[in-house]
């Protein structure tokens, strides 16, 4: 079992950049694939990257594509999410996932954090 703590959220302009984190516990990290999804007020919870274990394969959902960057460092237990030219549209809580066997890495997950609130203002 892994517990994940999602940190980095928080308050920025349109066009503005936040980096979220999102800190494992447990020696078993590098065998869990990892993915950010998201959760908007009234919306369903959406897919937004995901990358496997050793992290040379990442996918994005398309509204994200060219802006966010989703990476890991093993070593530290940890994986990211860069946001560049944020949009008001990416304002929602966005939570950390890991999986053992995900499929095409957007779904199959099996443990979520809690969640940390970005706010894009216009």
């Amino acid at each position: 079992q892994v517990q994940l703590v999602e940190s980095g959220g928080g308050l920025v302009q349109a066009g503005g950049s936040l980096r979220l984190s999102c800190a494992a516990s447990g020696r078993t990290f590098s065998r869990y694939i990892m993915g950010w999804f998201r959760q908007a007020p009234g919306k369903e919870r959406e897919f937004v990257a995901g990358i496997s274990v050793s992290g040379s394969s990442t996918k994005y959902t398309d509204s994200v594509k060219g802006r966010f960057t989703i990476s890991r460092d093993n070593a530290k237990n940890t994986v990211y999410l860069q946001m560049n030219s944020l949009k008001p549209e990416d304002t929602a809580v966005y939570s950390c996932a890991a999986a053992t066997r995900a499929i095409g890495l957007t779904s199959g997950y099996d443990y979520w954090g809690q969640g940390t609130q970005v706010t894009v203002s216009s």
